[in-house]
């Protein structure tokens, strides 16, 4: 398969404008994969990992979440968050983005792709911080969003109001969390709530446990990026959409 193109194109929200790449083989794709950031932003490593995932034959699109900020960044996910200057501009980015944000961001991200002729099925994939909202976009998206995946997500089922558990009975879509063996933002009492709260709503889904992982290994720039581990991710990943986008 020829290697993906990436076209940047601007998304006009009910909040502003967001900024998006939008990877492809062809113009022959029909489904489609939002992939949500993680706190550090689009980047080159988020950009090889929608790369990857258009080769399988999908649209992807990697919008700028935080555009509502204006310029900020570049950030090194290797210390980002051990140096007070980034760790204090990181926190206040995430905290004026919320999770209700992101979904209704999600209805002008997916009108996107249906401009660009994506009419099949979509899914979603996050990391990180994008994890919880690949799940609330599934949710507040149910007759568009069949699938829905996070990687070391945080947060998923904690006592905030927004919190995807508490989404559960909304989404109709697959879902698949892969959770990192030892992480402080999902802890064994979330993953427990989350895999209760969607069995009970009647969602298809798996939970599984990435043993010696740390939360961020899939990602390349990341200190705890785990090559077998990444690797792993992919198999289920690409598992998961060949079973619910084709």
């Amino acid at each position: 398969m020829a290697p993906a193109t990436k076209r940047d194109i601007e998304i006009k929200t009910a909040d502003g404008v967001a900024r998006a790449g939008l990877f492809r083989t062809s113009d022959k794709a029909r489904s489609g994969v939002i992939l949500y950031m993680d706190a550090f932003g689009p980047r080159a490593a988020l950009d090889r990992m929608a790369e990857r995932l258009a080769g399988e034959g999908y649209a992807v699109l990697v919008p700028d979440l935080f555009y509502r900020n204006g310029p900020y960044g570049p950030f090194d996910a290797k210390t980002a968050f051990t140096e007070e200057k980034t760790r204090t501009e990181l926190r206040a980015l995430i905290g004026a983005t919320t999770q209700e944000m992101t979904a209704r961001d999600t209805g002008a991200f997916l009108d996107a792709l249906a401009a660009e002729g994506i009419t099949g099925p979509v899914g979603t994939v996050g990391y990180c911080m994008g994890g919880g909202r690949a799940l609330n976009a599934a949710a507040a998206h149910p007759e568009r969003i069949v699938a829905a995946a996070s990687f070391h997500g945080g947060n998923l089922a904690s006592e905030a109001a927004d919190s995807p558990h508490g989404q559960a009975t909304k989404i109709k879509a697959r879902v698949y969390v892969g959770m990192a063996g030892v992480d402080g933002s999902f802890p064994p009492e979330q993953s427990a709530l989350l895999a209760e709260s969607l069995r009970s709503a009647g969602v298809d889904h798996i939970i599984e446990n990435y043993v010696g992982m740390g939360h961020g290994w899939c990602v390349s720039d990341h200190g705890v990026y785990d090559v077998a581990g990444a690797a792993r991710h992919w198999k289920r990943l690409t598992t998961f959409f060949a079973e619910t986008l084709a």
